[in-house]
């Protein structure tokens, strides 16, 4: 039993989905403290080039766990999404795929950016056709901290091998998982090329929606690295 840990994120880069794709639980820190690099935020490409797409929250909740985050409702972020994806992949080959999905996405009011993050987060899992669990982290009645609560959360949901991110290993502390008898197996993803509606040079590690956009349901082949060249059948 293989485990992934992750903040959550506004659909995130397609090394995000690497993890899961070899993973067999996935825990998901929403009772951990809010992380602005990605937790409401990613970049897609536009016509002009890279852009973020940004999901407001009310700044007075910045430190305050992922689960208590509100969206900050009062800045039109839903209609600026929605114009930025269509503008960005409507002219793309597999965009209609997706197109309703995101439609009606962001005709709903979000309160809560967990909520967000978590609804779309499965919704790409099912795109990709990942068979995946998702477990809250508030679940699992922990109080530990760094290592030793990733170490903690491996041994409450059964898991024998810890799926860490490869940058992870400057980090962390190994030998509270050898003392534990846990393994630890760091993700080797190098992202696959692919081309790309509005770029003439590749540009890598975008959010998950480029790649979907541009490759339909070859893109859990390009994540797992099973194509070298996607082959872009319809």
């Amino acid at each position: 039993m293989k485990v992934a840990i992750h903040q959550p994120q506004y659909f995130p880069y397609p090394g995000f989905f690497h993890k899961l794709s070899i993973s067999d639980i996935f825990v998901i820190m929403d009772d951990v403290q809010y992380d602005k690099r990605f937790t409401n935020r990613n970049s897609i490409i536009s016509p002009g080039g890279p852009l973020w797409l940004t999901v407001p929250i009310n700044k007075k909740q910045k430190f305050e766990p992922n689960n208590l985050v509100e969206i900050n409702n009062d800045m039109p972020w839903r209609e600026l999404h929605w114009k930025r994806i269509q503008l960005s992949y409507n002219n793309s080959k597999f965009f209609n795929l997706y197109k309703d999905y995101f439609k009606e996405l962001y005709e709903r009011r979000w309160t809560m950016l967990f909520d967000l993050d978590l609804e779309t987060l499965r919704q790409v899992i099912s795109w990709l056709g990942l068979r995946v669990e998702i477990v809250r982290e508030s679940s699992l009645g922990l109080e530990s901290q760094s290592t030793q609560r990733l170490v903690d959360v491996c041994k409450t949901v059964g898991a024998e091998t810890y799926v860490a991110g490869g940058g992870s290993k400057n980090y962390l502390e190994e030998r509270k998982f050898e003392t534990s008898k846990l393994k630890i197996e760091y993700q080797n993803y190098v992202p696959v090329t692919y081309p790309q509606h509005l770029s003439k040079n590749f540009v890598p590690n975008l959010s998950i929606i480029d790649l979907l956009a541009n490759t339909g349901k070859e893109a859990i082949s390009l994540i797992r690295g099973e194509l070298s060249t996607p082959l872009l059948s319809s």
